[in-house]
């Protein structure tokens, strides 16, 4: 069964930076997506980068381009999200998920995306910018 582990983000000024990692286990898939999403009240979870691993191609919204960069460690199987130059609206609760498909590459695909499209999911870690 695939578990996902997020850490990182906390407290930081206008303009900073922090980085958000989630480790992934048990991933029975040979290639799978890994994604970011910030919570909407009331609301499915938003997209913010994904990032598939057959290939390392990347997908970023459109709010975090030039802005937010995920990559990956494969020898720890953990996927970092380098967040720069943040907005006090960039602050909300991150989580990760993952499933074994490649859609999260594509802007088409997350423009229908439903959330049990990912299997597994992390409980989030906070992210707060103060202006």
């Amino acid at each position: 069964q695939v578990h996902v582990v997020e850490s990182g983000g906390g407290s930081v000024q206008s303009g900073g930076s922090t980085r958000l990692s989630c480790t992934a286990s048990g991933v029975p898939f040979n290639y799978y997506c890994i994604s970011w999403f910030r919570q909407v009240p009331g609301k499915k979870p938003e997209g913010v980068a994904g990032f598939y691993t057959g290939g390392s191609r990347t997908w970023y919204d459109d709010s975090v381009k030039g802005r937010f960069t995920i990559s990956r460690d494969g020898a720890t199987n953990t996927v970092h999200l380098q967040m720069n130059n943040l907005k006090p609206e960039d602050t909300d609760v991150y989580h990760c998920a993952a499933d074994g498909h490649d859609g999260c590459m594509s802007g088409s695909w997350w423009s229908t995306y439903d959330e049990t499209d990912f299997g597994a999911w992390g409980q989030g870690t906070q992210v707060t910018v103060s202006s």
